[in-house]
């Protein structure tokens, strides 16, 4: 007589189509951070390693080739860099004559013309770009007109300027003046269209005035591109203002430049360059914090 199994093997549990599915499919990687959302702390500091590990070669290598004589005689050097930036950031208020002043007199100069054409610029630019995005009719006219100045290059606005103005300082303005214009009212305008038609229907519908329709509706929905186009504004007026100044004379970071060039100073042109740099990126910071802030409001 056969002996009775006393503990038999307990039947395995069935399992459903999903079950099987989702154990057969392979277990997939983690999501890489989204863009716009805050990095964490390895992020940063993985970012950070990277970055100053290129610097360093970038350094070594530029200083090898300085030492191997592989370089031209009067090209800059990493240590007369250091040395020529000491000199000029250490003492930047001097002023000795008209033209012969420290470097921040020649930031300060820069940044006023910027500032005073990207003003100007703006007061024309965000009107007109209001009128050419609610009109059709007005857009099509001037359209033609927009694209055949806009593409012509800054540079090519000085004579022009010169002649009709007849002094540096206000050329200068004049051409940052019709550089800054075109991004802020392109942006305008299409901001202007893509508003949602809903919301000018619901103010119709509410029997708002043209004057309530533009103040409550149409400047809060068009903030944001305008935003974003006072932003390209102003980083190309002060792409533009240093080409200018080399041009025009008188002080100015441009200006700087030209005259290291011409006492073939070239340590001092790559101090001025990562402040022209530095600077650049301060003001793009600026106008980037108070977009998103726009953005959200």
């Amino acid at each position: 007589m056969t002996t009775p199994i006393l503990n038999p093997t307990r039947p395995s549990t069935p399992t459903t189509a999903e079950d099987s599915a989702r154990a057969a499919a392979p277990r997939r990687r983690a999501w890489p951070t989204p863009p716009g959302s805050p990095p964490d702390a390895r992020a940063t500091a993985r970012a950070a390693a990277f970055s100053l590990t290129g610097i360093t070669v970038f350094l070594a290598a530029w200083h090898l080739a300085a030492q191997q004589g592989w370089l031209s005689p009067i090209a800059p050097t990493p240590n007369g860099v250091w040395t020529r930036a000491v000199d000029l950031v250490g003492d930047p208020f001097y002023r000795t004559g008209p033209a012969s002043v420290g470097m921040f007199w020649h930031l300060l100069a820069s940044l006023q013309r910027v500032l005073v054409g990207f003003a100007i610029a703006t007061a024309v630019a965000v009107p007109l770009g209001l009128l050419t995005g609610l009109h059709p009719t007005l857009r099509r006219a001037t359209e033609p007109v927009v694209q055949v100045l806009r593409p012509v290059s800054p540079l090519a606005w000085l004579p022009l300027g010169l002649a009709l103005l007849r002094d540096a300082e206000h050329t200068a303005i004049f051409v940052i003046v019709f550089t800054a214009v075109w991004p802020t009212l392109l942006a305008t305008a299409e901001a202007v269209r893509t508003i949602p038609p809903t919301y000018l229907h619901l103010a119709a519908t509410l029997g708002t005035s043209r004057l309530s329709t533009l103040v409550h509706v149409i400047i809060p929905a068009t903030l944001p591109g305008i935003a974003t186009g006072l932003r390209l504004s102003l980083s190309t007026s002060w792409l533009v203002i240093i080409a200018a100044e080399m041009l025009v004379g008188g002080r100015g970071m441009g200006f700087f430049l030209w005259n290291m060039w011409n006492r073939l100073d070239t340590d001092a042109i790559v101090v001025a360059i990562l402040i022209i740099g530095a600077t650049g990126f301060a003001l793009d910071t600026v106008v980037n914090r108070l977009t998103k802030v726009i953005r959200y409001a």
